[in-house]
């Protein structure tokens, strides 16, 4: 069965009928749904797959407590070696849903860094990934490093400047990121 890692930006508190049309295609194909228990996106996905009656969910916890199980679906509690609760101590449970989904779901506000590292990460695991660019309301289809140019490309020159960590987590150096970052920018 395909199990498909969704996620997203606390900022972004309602889906709309695109995002929730695409999650009905993925509902209709009886995908297991890996989702973790954030506000936000992960919040409004799981009120929307309640609403829909939907069981095939698995909600990804950091540490002990499950911030939000709206349907009370299956859990998995992932073990953090670290007290403070901070973007790393959550980050454990996307690296976890990235490992066993088949590919990706993303709901990004532009600004979200976790939601960016989240894609650069199933991408690094050469796991397709569907972004949904919450400002421009349109879908991309990411497989590579060359579609993360091109989202880039979409993105206000203010984010642009990120690429060169995003370059450095798909396996580039600093010097080519730069460099590529530079060529990204030249051809905006």
């Amino acid at each position: 069965m395909t199990k498909v890692f969704i996620g997203g930006s606390r900022r972004v508190p309602r889906l709309n009928r695109y995002v929730r049309n695409r999650i009905d295609k993925i509902i209709e194909r009886g995908c297991t749904i890996l989702l973790g228990d954030a506000n936000g996106v992960d919040k409004s996905v799981q009120s929307y797959l309640f609403g829909r009656n939907y069981k095939n969910v698995v909600v990804f916890c950091a540490g002990n407590e499950c911030r939000n199980n709206i349907g009370h679906w299956e859990t998995r509690h992932i073990r953090v070696d670290r007290r403070k609760k901070d973007s790393d101590y959550y980050s454990a449970k996307d690296l976890e849903m990235i490992r066993e989904a088949d590919y990706g779901f993303m709901i990004w506000d532009i600004k979200s860094k976790g939601t960016r590292e989240n894609i650069l990460n199933l991408l690094k695991e050469n796991k397709k990934t569907i972004v949904y660019l919450t400002p421009k309301k349109s879908f991309h289809t990411l497989t590579g490093l060359a579609d993360v140019k091109e989202l880039l490309n979409m993105c206000n020159t203010t984010y642009q400047h990120k690429f060169e960590d995003m370059f450095s987590i798909l396996g580039g150096d600093e010097k080519e990121g730069k460099e590529e970052s530079q060529r990204v920018l030249d051809s905006v």
